[in-house]
């Protein structure tokens, strides 16, 4: 008789940061332990939780420890909270943790899924239309938060001083993101790509992405593909929306872009995000995209949908479908059952969310 399988043990990085990103990370965490200790020990989770945001900038100095990226390395995944509070500056602290640990470990693919939730009202008609559901593929390391840049002039005098903010696009770069998007795009019903431009304005950087995407795009004959302008892909996503299905989209756009989705679909705290590494050179990283929120950090009443959304996200990075599809399931009945936050016109509390969803499981 066989032995049965040892368990599998996740090592992840908790950092929840700042403001909700502490009430969210735990409420994730809740989750996750809870499916573990349902999973008769087939896999459990070895958290660490590290202190690095603004409260720690306040005491150091810095948003993270000097030698954080290889503190990182060796976790399986990162889970974040959210970076930001009104006495750091919001270049300091998203340079500082954020974007220091998506540029430092390569996780060149953003994903941010669109996902309207039985039980939440859309402002938008056509969700009582349609069965809507889109992807936003964001090229995650380069474009216009390359960092390229600077200030000069100010010697000069008040009103003198120069700024510049110096867009990438590398042929490397945009080739990688798209081929990720047409990949993602073979695995959902409607096999199509959107691909976001601005070639009309930009001449330079657009016109290599869109040259590129239509190189690229030969490749994959099976896979419907259509090249809209950024203004008209935001008209697009209220006005049609049922004609999506992978959109992707340069750092900026696709920013922008995948959070008018998730007010469509009735919230930002609804929003899931995974930073990848596809390659799994280094961890991967998997946040809410809703921000830290000050105004109501500490109360109790943040939406941790998007980041139990998140931790699914994170469960199939690590080669647990099943489990992701079960946290997402239990979101749904939660939802579907009217346990809602106030964001989303609901009056449970985060702890309320959390029980239901944990219930739901």
């Amino acid at each position: 008789m066989s032995a049965p399988p040892a368990p599998r043990t996740f090592r992840i990085a908790a950092i929840p940061a700042d403001g909700v990103g502490i009430e969210v990370v735990a409420a994730g965490r809740a989750v996750l332990d809870a499916l573990a200790a349902g999973s008769d020990g087939a896999f459990a989770f070895d958290w660490t939780e590290l202190p690095w945001g603004c409260g720690y900038y306040e005491r150091t100095g810095r948003m993270m420890d000097e030698d954080g990226l290889e503190v990182l390395r060796g976790f399986d995944a990162l889970y974040f909270g959210a970076v930001g509070w009104p006495s750091v500056p919001d270049h300091v602290s998203l340079w500082g943790l954020r974007l220091k640990i998506c540029q430092g470990f390569d996780q060149w693919a953003n994903v941010r899924p669109v996902r309207f939730h039985p039980g939440v009202e859309s402002p938008l008609r056509r969700a009582d239309e349609h069965p809507l559901d889109w992807v936003v593929v964001r090229e995650n390391s380069e474009g216009e938060y390359a960092g390229l840049g600077g200030r000069n002039l100010s010697a000069r005098g008040p009103g003198n001083e120069v700024a510049l903010q110096t867009a990438l696009f590398t042929e490397r770069g945009c080739e990688r993101i798209m081929r990720f998007a047409f990949d993602l795009a073979r695995t959902r019903a409607v096999k199509k790509v959107s691909s976001v431009t601005k070639s009309n304005a930009q001449q330079y950087g657009m016109v290599l992405w869109d040259e590129t995407f239509e190189r690229v795009a030969r490749d994959y004959p099976d896979v419907t593909t259509e090249s809209v302008l950024v203004d008209a892909m935001a008209a697009k996503f209220v006005l049609r929306p049922e004609d999506l299905s992978v959109v992707v989209a340069s750092n900026l756009n696709a920013d922008i872009l995948s959070d008018l989705g998730s007010a469509l679909a009735g919230s930002l705290g609804l929003a899931a995000s995974a930073n990848l590494n596809p390659e799994r050179r280094f961890p991967s990283m998997f946040e809410p995209v809703h921000g830290s929120a000050p105004d109501i950090a500490g109360r109790g009443v943040a939406n941790p949908i998007g980041a139990i959304s998140s931790a699914a996200m994170m469960l199939d990075h690590l080669g647990l479908p099943d489990q992701a599809a079960r946290v997402r399931a239990a979101i749904e009945a939660t939802t579907g059952a009217g346990v809602l936050t106030g964001d989303i016109g609901g009056k449970a509390t985060t702890d309320e969310v959390v029980a239901a969803v944990i219930e739901n499981l």
